[in-house]
């Protein structure tokens, strides 16, 4: 390029000086100094030229560079920002939702930290805890990280723990509190337990007798800690304990188990379960009471097959609205009530619905409990020891042990 410079300086020279002659004649000799100053600036405009454009390309390689290159905070960051991952969100989703709430500096930066690191692809949708301009890297470890318990440090969540044999009423009192969300708004999603993901088959008796009208939701909210997402309405809520109740009696068999040896419904059961966890302070007991409703309602060899719960009786003065009573203060009026569909002192069989929310023993022991000859129980001490009899008889002394013990009389 130069040299073509050059000869285009040197041909236009010629032009403009071809006319000149020499003294003899001959053609006038030329200038060599004026030619060389002009090669000299041909050289330095090429000179200029080259440097243009190798300053060009120097900044259009940095500008590549920069958008290539993974821009990243240098430190764990400052203040705090709550920053939410939806379910199924991809490492650049997530990155993404990052930048907007000015958690990191550049998605790739957070794609590499999230590449190199393969428990990325286990983040959990929710909200999260973080600070502004974090290192990729730290904001990534702050998503997985988890407490002393195994929980996740960082993720923001209303923690709720519902205890075995809590009725509907007290659960939505506590999650409402947990939550902020209106006993109301429970009370509304519960009437629909289908909707909550109660199968079908799980609302159906085999004994003839109807279930509670409206649909009760009683039973199949399962007992455990809980940490719901604080965007989760009430239905959401209450869906996942269903969920979670499908969960362990699918892995208990419990409704196989209920239609293959008890030969009764999934439902039955569950009711027996949920009156077990009221009426039993132990564990252990859960089989003997479950056996013990069994005998009495299904044998045929127990008078009027009535199970004469006062635990059923105050669960309907619960769900009235009314208080309940130690069984020594319960009115004749309330234990035979006929507005009580719950009625176990005058109706055969199990009572139309669960009393309770019953536990995963309570469930693993009416589903199959040994078979005895029992149709009696009671608390006989205040240690919540439990005795059994056949014969109206021995119950009888089992009353005069608990008397004696100060339990009741």
């Amino acid at each position: 390029m130069i040299g073509d410079l050059d000869l285009g300086f040197e041909e236009n020279d010629r032009q403009r000086h071809s006319h000149r002659r020499g003294r003899g004649g001959g053609p006038a000799q030329p200038r060599k100094t004026r030619r060389r100053g002009r090669s000299f600036v041909a050289f330095l405009v090429a000179l200029l030229l080259l440097g243009g454009i190798a300053a060009g390309g120097w900044y259009g390689f940095d500008r590549v560079k920069g958008f290539f290159a993974a821009k990243d905070y240098d430190g764990p960051g400052t203040g705090e920002v709550t920053v939410r991952v939806v379910a199924n969100d991809s490492a650049t989703d997530i990155a993404n939702a990052l930048i907007a709430a000015d958690v990191i500096k550049s998605v790739k930066a957070f794609v590499t930290a999230a590449d190199a690191n393969r428990a990325s692809q286990s983040i959990q949708p929710g909200a999260y805890r973080l600070r502004h301009h974090m290192k990729a890297s730290l904001a990534l470890d702050a998503l997985l990280a988890k407490d002393a318990s195994g929980r996740l440090a960082n993720k923001v969540s209303n923690k709720v723990t519902i205890p075995e044999g809590m009725i509907t009423l007290d659960i939505y009192t506590a999650l409402a509190k947990a939550t902020s969300i209106p006993v109301a708004d429970f009370q509304t999603a519960a009437k629909d337990p289908a909707a909550l993901g109660v199968p079908d088959f799980w609302l159906k008796r085999d004994d003839g007798k109807a279930l509670p009208n409206p649909p009760s939701i009683e039973g199949f909210l399962f007992p455990a800690t809980y940490e719901f997402d604080p965007s989760a309405t009430a239905a959401q809520i209450l869906g996942t304990m269903v969920k979670q109740f499908l969960a362990v009696v699918g892995e208990l068999k419990f409704a196989d188990t209920a239609t293959q040896t008890l030969h009764i419904s999934p439902y039955e059961a569950l009711v027996a379960a949920s009156i077990a966890q009221a009426e039993a302070q132990k564990a252990a007991d859960f089989a003997g009471v479950s056996r013990v409703l069994y005998n009495r309602a299904y044998t045929g060899n127990f008078p009027c097959s009535c199970l004469g719960l006062d635990s059923e009786v105050n669960y309907w003065l619960r769900i009235s609205g009314k208080q309940p009573a130690d069984s020594k203060d319960l009115r004749n009026s309330q234990l035979h009530d006929p507005l009580d569909p719950y009625n176990t002192h005058d109706k055969p069989g199990l009572p139309i619905g669960p009393i309770s929310n019953p536990g995963k023993e309570a469930l693993a022991a009416a589903m199959s409990p040994p078979k005895s000859n029992f149709y009696y129980f009671l608390t006989v001490d205040k240690q919540g020891t439990m005795g059994y009899a056949q014969t109206s008889a021995q119950f009888q002394a089992l009353v005069n042990q608990a008397c004696k013990n100060g339990v009741t009389c």
